[in-house]
């Protein structure tokens, strides 16, 4: 007697297929999303207690990049490259403040403007000069080198979810921080009355000092953990600093919950933007922008 042939599996219903995708997309979106709001806080902080204008924030996530680089070369576990790349980043934001940013406090935009465009061009030609100009990669921690199952023959990259829990947890301690502890209230007192502080005694310096540093530790952290799933090359922050700048104006300038709330909005539209419609997604961005700004010309959670 001849073999039956086993029979065909059934087809898998195109809902469940497409449910999935739309699934991977929108937790791309909410992971890209967290990962700009660690940039978009320490820009809105910087200038909501300073009224500095950084373009050179974006340096400082190139920097992080490099050092994850370096520090996972040398065998450092990932965690540990990620408290010490913080720790590096702290030091060289104080740093940076001290040495430049100190003597330009009061002056107009157009100073803070052409100051940090000059740190962009220090920051990119050492880091030129440190780790050369070719575009490098950085391995996926072992640890986190698998994929998660979501439903059906759909997966998702373990490190991606990684992202999107480590962004979660930075973003509830900051929330702690600012609205917990005595520097939080200092910060947010530094925010809305800026003089009221200088005439408690408070050296407003050190404040402004010890936010830069924070700033500067965020955007780190954020390439640090970005590295894995990037490409590094010379001048890697100035792209990812634009749409930050979106996010910020969009949630509103010297708002947290603005920053957060435009993080998840623009991660969410770009990831989908360059999924489903890709020859609009360079603009979808900025059309969300001006549309929230016509309504909202101050931003979402404006300060003013």
């Amino acid at each position: 007697m001849p073999r039956r042939s086993p029979p065909n599996p059934l087809p898998r219903p195109r809902h469940l297929d497409t449910a999935g995708y739309i699934l991977i997309q929108l937790l791309n979106g909410v992971q890209y999303g967290l990962l700009l709001f660690l940039l978009a806080t320490g820009l809105t902080l910087v200038f909501g207690v300073m009224g500095i204008i950084n373009l050179a924030h974006g340096s400082f996530f190139m920097i992080g990049a490099y050092l994850a680089l370096t520090l996972t070369r040398l065998g450092m576990p990932f965690a540990v490259t990620i408290v010490l790349s913080l720790i590096a980043a702290v030091a060289i934001g104080i740093v940076t403040e001290l040495v430049t940013l100190r003597h330009i406090y009061g002056r107009d935009h157009l100073d803070q403007v052409l100051l940090t465009f000059g740190l962009i061009l220090i920051f990119n030609e050492t880091v030129r000069l440190l780790w050369g100009a070719d575009i490098q990669s950085l391995p996926m921690p072992e640890a986190l080198s698998g994929s998660i199952p979501l439903f059906g023959r759909h997966r998702y990259p373990a490190y991606r979810l990684f992202v999107t829990a480590f962004g979660l947890l930075v973003g509830a301690g900051l929330w702690l921080l600012i609205n917990r502890t005595r520097l939080g209230m200092i910060i947010r007192a530094g925010a809305s009355r800026r003089e009221t502080v200088g005439a408690m005694g408070i050296n407003i310096n050190l404040v402004f000092t010890a936010v830069f540093g924070l700033g500067a530790g965020l955007a780190a952290v954020s390439g640090t953990v970005a590295a894995p799933i990037l490409s590094l090359y010379p001048g890697m922050g100035e792209e990812i600093i634009i749409i930050t700048f979106v996010v910020v104006v969009i949630g509103g300038l010297g708002s947290l919950r603005g920053a957060l709330l435009g993080s998840l909005l623009i991660g969410v539209a770009d990831t989908f933007g360059k999924a489903m419609l890709p020859e609009l997604s360079s603009v979808m961005v900025y059309v969300m922008m001006v549309v929230v700004l016509l309504f909202k010309p101050r931003g979402l959670f404006s300060r003013g």
